[in-house]
This record gives C-alpha cells, structure tokens and sequence, in this order.
C-alpha cells in the first residue's frame, strides 16, 4: 500500500526575549524543533536573563507524496530547515504551523501576517524527510507547448460595441449625444 502521507509529532521551542525598540516589548523567535515530542502548553525549560525559552506545543508535521519536491528543495538549501509559523494577537504569541516546504513557508511570508522562522533540523530528521522524498518523488518531464498553426489575427474580434453599425467610430457609446448630431 502508497501512503500518501506521514506524520510525526514535532515540539517547538520558542524564545522570548525583551524587544529592542519601545514599540515592541518582547519579541519571539523560534529556535528549536524536538523530533517525537510530547504534549506541551508553554512549558518554560530555560531562564538566561530576562530571556526566557519554552516548549511552547507540539504540533504535527506531515509530509505529502505530491509535495516531494518542495521538500527536495528545502533539503539541498545550505540549512536544511522547518519552517515554524507562529501567529501573533497584538502581543501574544501561538503556535500555527510547521513544514518542512520552503514552498509553502513562502506563501505564509506572502501573507504578511505570521511569523515563518527557519529552524535548522536535526539530523534524524533530515533522514526522515530524505527518506520520504526517495521513496515518492519522480521527475517531472517538462514538455514544451507548441502553438497552433492556426492564424488568429485575420478576424478583428471585440472591437468597440457590436450595437454600433458604422465601422468609424467603434469606441463611443451607442446613445450619446454625438451620434445624434451626426444622425
């Protein structure tokens, strides 16, 4: 039997640190995933400061049979990574997502209203993926489209209003008052 997708449970750790700017009185970045994780509800695990580091939840990370080369991509990148989104309410801070498709990171960033964070994976979980990807990918041949023989610019389709006999001006209304005074 193909599966179609896998799933393996992945922690996320978030630091919170004092912002930099009086705009912004803390800020949150992600800075680890935890492969297999349990359940966990912004559970504090290290103190340096005032900077503050929790395992913030658990959330799944499935992988598609029919997203193999996003994550191809994501794998031969410099850092392979998981993209954390976060979601921010004026302030607080909760968990969204994680994937491991720069693809779909990329249509997050797009958005404008999540935090994406690349976090580098672990190398357990870079052979997960890796062997995710060999098991379901298969190059695409591209095909080049050819155009039509056919000639297209010999009719004039579209011109101006159809309701308009005269062939001078095509691009006046019908009622106005110019094609009375002509008339």
């Amino acid at each position: 039997m193909i599966e179609k997708m896998v799933s393996m449970p992945l922690g996320v750790v978030v630091r919170k640190s004092p912002g930099v700017t009086r705009w912004a009185k803390w800020t949150w970045k992600a800075v680890a995933v935890l492969p297999g994780a349990g359940p966990a509800d912004w559970q504090e695990l290290r103190r340096e400061g005032e900077a503050v580091e929790y395992h913030a939840g658990t959330l799944p990370l499935e992988l598609y049979r029919t997203d193999t080369e996003a994550y191809l991509n994501g794998l031969t990148a410099p850092v392979p990574s998981i993209f954390v989104i976060l979601h921010s309410d004026g302030g607080e801070v909760r968990l969204h997502k994680v994937t491991a498709s720069p693809y779909e990171a990329q249509d997050y960033l797009d958005s404008g209203e999540e935090l994406v964070e690349p976090v580098p994976m672990p190398e357990g979980l870079v052979a997960w993926v890796r062997d995710f990807v060999e098991r379901h990918h298969e190059d695409e041949v591209f095909i080049k489209r050819r155009r039509d023989r056919q000639r297209v610019d010999l009719k004039e389709d579209g011109k101006g209003d159809a309701r308009i006999p005269q062939a001078a001006d095509v691009y006046r209304a019908p009622g106005s008052r110019r094609k009375a005074r002509l008339q």
